[in-house]
């Protein structure tokens, strides 16, 4: 759940801070006077040039010029999910010694504080400032204290806040010495889209730059790093400076790593430009039924719908044609599987979908596990499928509390399906297939949320597919999440997106292809898929699910993500023609609909 208000702890004081009588700690009063020696150690506290010095969670903050307190600038910082939109820069101080702390902000909650400071750290904040109010606090260094970080930052859902004209008053601390370049950079290890990178650190470095081409790509704090989001079969080229307040170091001698061949699980075999559609193979419902042998040419990836589970965490998958009583045309078991060998023939994989709206599977242990794997290989084995399409919704994944990071998950139904599906791709090799169709739910809303959050409350399958896809991502051909049946939202612009439009598509996808911090988060990026493994989900018809678009809106939509043209409001951060193409519930909604999602697709890849 979003928190939307101070912590209770703080209630109590609204009345007191905004009456004026309260700042941190104690009674508001005036900054005591500056001594002879003391000066302002901020850094560009009044933000005329830009965000220099400063550093703000999640993409957060941004420099505007109205409102200014003073000058001709001013922060303006964006809450957003589970980041409070917090900017801060650490200052050299000395030990022993006193500092008053002030800013001049606007707008609801906005905090001001010190910490680090060896002794008591402060805050001071204010409930509601229509206008300019000033912010003070004071606080005394620790005896070997040499540093603090001085901040900023709002409250969980509510709407930006304003700061400028920032002041640390004290006595300056000794001068801090640019770090020496680090040494010993070398690529650790390589996939198809990704380099590991590792380093001798720094004496007196507090943070690493590094950078591809000679463009700055990531920033950490240790002495390894990951770059990802790469190309395959390409060499790049990486150096690494160290920072610290004084600024950055030189850079290191630069070195190359190229990236791994092939990756995505079998999509080789698969058109630059593809269209995938589900086929209602086991079920009847008011689109008809289609037989495996009538599915038009235009469907490259044919996805059978669907296998599900004996039980919920039995992890015993079973498939079957939908019953002569329910869809009087079916075709039968032979006729069903000389059908498919004669897709193949003619180039197009055929999976086995597994879950849906109905089949919820939790692989909670490790003997549901091993009976998925044996039980999928059976059905995979019996028709001569190519793959399996990953279609798990509603409670089938979702983190145990304390499961924060999606680069290390440990829920076990998380930890058990990513186990399970390696092992398919071993036993079926290079040629395997395998694609994920999740909601928008489970992927891009990890951006604002994930799992039950760091206090708890939130539901639990926010961004629960996101370790899944990671962990999983060399072995992945095609990732469709499901732009339909969502909520609204929010995009890397922080603004929310609703379905039904080329806006929604082209934010919802940009996410996939840029990279986002999960749960705002900056440490924790899930990193760019490339181009060839994402396709957009859409319904092919009104009647297949919420979110119908309009030939027209899906065709903007591909404009601006192949060729940044007709993007309307939204800034994409990237053009990418290798795009791979569009998924859609389902063939029997479009032949329903007189095929008008598939010509449309056809016309506009020239299929």
């Amino acid at each position: 759940m979003e928190r939307t208000g101070p912590p209770a702890r703080f209630s109590g004081l609204l009345a007191a801070f905004s009456a004026g009588l309260l700042v941190a700690g104690g009674l508001a009063a005036s900054a005591p006077a500056a001594a002879a020696a003391d000066a302002d150690l901020t850094r560009n506290g009044g933000f005329e040039a830009g965000l220099d010095g400063w550093s703000c969670t999640g993409g957060s903050g941004a420099v505007v010029g109205t409102p200014a307190h003073g000058g001709t600038s001013a922060l303006k910082a964006t809450p957003a999910g589970s980041d409070n939109a917090q900017c801060s820069q650490t200052v050299t101080v000395k030990p022993d010694s006193t500092y008053t702390l002030s800013a001049w902000v606007q707008g609801s909650y906005v905090y001001l504080g010190a910490s680090g400071t060896g002794t008591t750290d402060v805050s001071t904040w204010t409930p509601s400032a229509t206008g300019w109010q000033q912010l003070a606090t004071t606080f005394r260094t620790g005896a070997a204290t040499t540093s603090v970080t001085i901040y900023t930052h709002g409250w969980y859902g509510t709407p930006a806040y304003y700061a400028d004209d920032l002041s640390l008053i004290g006595p300056g601390g000794d001068p801090v010495a640019l770090p020496a370049a680090p040494t010993g950079l070398k690529a650790a290890a390589t996939t198809s889209s990704s380099v590991a990178l590792s380093w001798t650190g720094s004496t007196g470095a507090t943070g690493y730059n590094v950078y591809q081409g000679g463009t700055k790509v990531l920033s950490v704090t240790g002495t390894s790093a990951t770059v990802s989001g790469l190309a395959a079969s390409t060499a790049y080229s990486f150096q690494v400076a160290a920072t610290n307040s004084a600024g950055e170091s030189a850079k290191t001698a630069a070195v190359t790593a190229t990236t791994a061949a092939g990756g995505g699980g079998g999509g080789a075999g698969l058109p630059a430009h593809a269209l995938v559609g589900y086929l209602h193979s086991s079920f009847a419902n008011g689109s008809g039924y289609t037989r495996m042998a009538d599915v038009p040419d235009s469907w490259d990836v044919i996805d059978l719908a669907f296998g599900e589970p004996t039980s919920v965490t039995s992890g015993d998958i079973r498939f079957s044609l939908c019953p002569v009583t329910e869809c009087p045309n079916v075709e039968s078991a032979a006729e069903f599987k000389a059908a498919i060998k004669a897709k193949q023939a003619a180039g197009k994989k055929v999976l086995i979908s597994i879950g849906g709206q109905n089949g919820q599977v939790q692989l909670s242990t490790t003997a549901a596990r091993d009976t998925f794997v044996s039980s999928v290989s059976k059905i995979i084995d019996e028709y001569g499928l190519d793959g399996l399409d990953i279609d798990f919704e509603g409670h089938s994944l979702s983190l145990n509390t304390g499961d924060t990071d999606f680069r290390n998950p440990t829920t076990p139904v998380i930890v058990n399906l990513i186990s399970a599906v390696k092992t398919l791709k071993a036993e079926y090799g290079d040629k395997f297939v395998l694609t994920m169709a999740p909601e928008t739910f489970f992927v891009q809303l990890g951006y604002q949320y994930y799992g039950s959050g760091p206090w708890g409350g939130q539901d639990p399958r926010a961004g629960a597919y996101l370790p899944v896809i990671h962990a999983l991502r060399d072995d992945l051909t095609l990732l469709h999440v499901q732009d339909y049946n969502s909520g609204s939202i929010m995009g890397l612009d922080n603004q929310y997106h609703s379905m039904g439009g080329a806006d929604f598509h082209i934010a919802m996808t940009d996410m996939l292809l840029t990279g986002f911090p999960v749960a705002g988060d900056t440490t924790k990026v899930f990193p760019a898929l490339r181009p060839d493994q994402v396709s957009i989900g859409l319904p092919a018809s009104t009647q297949a699910g919420n979110g119908y678009t309009s030939p027209t809106e899906v065709t903007k939509a591909l404009n601006c993500l192949t060729k940044k043209t007709e993007c309307g409001s939204y800034a994409t951060h990237g053009t990418w023609p290798g795009l791979r193409g569009l998924m859609t519930w389902s063939i029997n909604w479009d032949r329903f609909n007189n095929g008008e999602f598939s010509k449309n697709f056809d016309a506009y890849f020239g299929g």
